[in-house]
């Protein structure tokens, strides 16, 4: 999702950090074992927008394959949704809803390794968002001509907000889904994968059908209706699809060719080849800045550059290309393809996506732009509380996740110093992660492997406590003595300091050592490494 510096702030008065859960909390953030014993296959969707009411109705056919014996499972539904009935070998299920989780009883026991569907069959009007897409929700809105646009947004808050499902991060459809919509006559929907066809209902409304072929967050899954011009267009073996307004159809042509292939190429180089290929790559004009939804990114940047206009980094580097282009782009290696166990750890999804900003940026301007642009991120950054949010109660850490976790990788390529190894590791990260789903334990255990250092009190320093690591001198005598100051034990990181003119690495620990020289003669390199330096 794409962030800015007054979405910080807004971001960091809804997220409060609080040990008072409520249960919705804990039903929706936790792992039962109503939750743990079936793993999701499909789903197949088959509803009905109609966006005057702002009213939803159909199904969602869920197919899972059985991890344990159970005779009761949870799917979430928001309870402000309906549930019609659930359909189970043509009979219908008895259910408990207990706020958003649906505790749905089998009439006799299944078995593990055997696979089962479930017809959910539901309607209501869906909470609408107030800020999307940070609050979390449909947009009805008109365009200019007055024809309805409407989208949804709901990273965070859940996809169950309008659809059954299982709302957990950690189980995504192994084998991808449907979505069919139907909207009325004159309008399109707009879904993530491919349009296999449309069907006219001979009611006022015609069926969009779209079919991913991969494995898809849940809160990935979307629809975007409105009255939409196609543009096509490729990068090798890769379809590009664009989907705007028929209005901005000669604007977007012209505006999406500046940015997209030149992202794609260099994403690809470093990251590896694009994760959705059966899927294509599309961009879709939303009523809201704009969202990473799978092989159907939501653009909502107004065809400007930077952030609908504005450069959030204050070099001017940021005007240079369409944030939310590259931005929610990146999102489809890191959180759609590499995706986190648990919201707690959204660092993965945000700070590497933050950081592929920069490796645009250096791909297109050079190693100096790109470090002017990542130092400009800093201003960003509140270190207010730890980035690592509430395990099992859906509660992300700080805003931070973005500007913070991006300056940490920049910090640890700097500690490696190896631009060879370090683009090697990335795109070997990407590739031995791709399409799984993984937390901050398997990110370092990779890093300290691949790095052949110890880098676990660097990514504890940064994502688990509020401080930055501060890099302590003090002259004593005709030497300069420095160490690191930090909440993480055992801290030992290099830093790189200019003495006297002449470059040089200190291999910086928590205790007092020291080095010839007068500490007003020091300069640390501070574009390299995300710290603080304290003269005592």
């Amino acid at each position: 999702m794409s962030k800015h510096f007054f979405y910080i702030l807004f971001f960091i008065s809804l997220c409060v950090y609080s040990q008072n859960f409520s249960r919705r909390d804990s039903l929706q953030g936790g792992l039962r074992a109503e939750r743990t014993s079936f793993d999701v296959q499909r789903y197949d969707l088959n509803i009905t927008i109609n966006p005057d009411e702002k009213y939803i109705n159909g199904y969602n056919d869920i197919t899972f394959r059985l991890t344990a014996n159970t005779k009761k499972i949870q799917i979430d539904l928001f309870e402000n949704m309906q549930v019609d009935s659930i359909i189970f070998n043509n009979k219908k299920l008895q259910y408990i809803r207990d706020n958003d989780a649906v505790f749905i009883t089998f009439p006799k026991m299944l078995k593990k390794g055997k696979e089962e569907k479930i017809r959910f069959y539901y309607s209501g009007n869906p909470l609408t968002a107030k800020n999307p897409p940070w609050d979390g929700g449909f947009i009805f809105s008109r365009d200019s001509n007055g024809k309805h646009w409407v989208g949804v947004a709901v990273q965070g808050t859940g996809a169950s907000l309008w659809y059954p499902v299982k709302d957990h991060q950690t189980d995504e459809p192994d084998k991808g889904a449907t979505i069919k919509v139907a909207v009325p006559n004159g309008l399109m929907n707009v879904s993530n994968g491919r349009l296999t066809g449309t069907e006219s209902l001979e009611n006022g409304y015609t069926r969009w059908d779209w079919e991913v072929k991969n494995p898809i967050n849940n809160y990935d899954i979307t629809v975007n209706i409105g009255d939409y011009a196609h543009i096509h267009d490729r990068l090798g073996s890769l379809d590009l699809d664009y989907y705007v307004l028929k209005e901005n159809e000669e604007k977007a042509k012209t505006h999406f060719e500046k940015d997209v292939k030149p992202m794609l190429q260099c994403f690809q180089e470093k990251f590896g080849e694009y994760p959705f290929i059966k899927d294509s790559y599309k961009l879709v004009e939303t009523p809201y800045l704009g969202m990473e939804h799978q092989s159907a990114i939501a653009y909502g940047n107004k065809y400007k550059k930077g952030y609908l206009g504005y450069d959030m980094t204050m070099t001017g580097i940021g005007h240079q290309f369409d944030y939310i282009v590259v931005h929610e782009s990146g999102h489809e290696w890191f959180g759609n393809s590499i995706t986190s166990k648990d919201i707690a750890d959204m660092w993965i999804h945000e700070g590497f996506t933050t950081y592929s900003e920069t490796i645009f940026v250096e791909c297109r301007l050079g190693y100096e732009k790109a470090m002017k642009y990542i130092n400009g991120q800093r201003l960003n950054v509140t270190n207010d509380k730890p980035v690592i949010g509430i395990f099992g109660m859906n509660k992300t850490g700080s805003g931070d996740m973005y500007y913070k976790g991006a300056l940490m990788l920049n910090t640890i390529r700097h500690i490696i110093n190896d631009d060879s190894k370090w683009w090697a590791m990335l795109l070997k990260f990407s590739e031995t992660y791709k399409k799984q789903i993984i937390d901050t334990e398997t990110v370092v255990q990779f890093f300290n492997t691949e790095s052949g250092l110890n880098l676990t009190p660097v990514f504890n320093q940064y994502l688990r406590y509020r401080n930055i690591p501060i890099l302590e001198l003090k002259q004593n005598g005709n030497s300069t003595e420095y160490r690191w100051k930090t909440d993480a034990e055992d801290f030992l990181m290099p830093v790189d300091i200019t003495l006297n003119g002449k470059e040089m690495r200190l291999n910086a620990t928590n205790k007092w050592q020291s080095i010839t020289g007068n500490v007003k003669d020091i300069e640390v390199k501070k574009t390299k490494f995300y710290i603080k330096t304290e003269i005592l």
